[in-house]
């Protein structure tokens, strides 16, 4: 019989972040995983269908088969697509800009 593999599980809130640690048996997935930490039950906004995960913030799919010492990420979805926030701080930092040089005439 295989040994049973060690495991963590994280999910990071904006102000802090929640790890478990499991005994799993061998060949366990990351879905096993996360419902065995408790973690949707004490954080119901957790959904494996919406949520994507990944090990060692390399995404995988929650059938995924963990090894020992694996750490499983529960991760949050994005409230704001990054491109787009880039592309809205280079636009006012050019209207910033164009207004920088102008003296005020007295």
């Amino acid at each position: 019989m295989a040994e049973p593999i060690t495991v963590e599980v994280v999910y990071a809130l904006q102000d802090r972040q929640e790890l478990v640690a499991l005994k799993l048996p061998a060949g366990a997935t990351a879905r096993e995983a996360i419902e065995r930490s408790g973690l949707p039950e004490k954080f119901p906004e957790i959904d494996l269908e919406k949520h994507k995960l990944g090990v060692f913030a390399k995404l995988v799919k929650p059938d995924t088969p963990l090894r020992d010492r694996d750490r499983v990420e529960i991760y949050r979805p994005l409230i704001a697509d990054p491109k787009e926030v880039r592309k809205q701080r280079a636009a006012e930092g050019k209207a910033m800009k164009k207004g920088a040089g102008e003296a005020e005439a007295s």
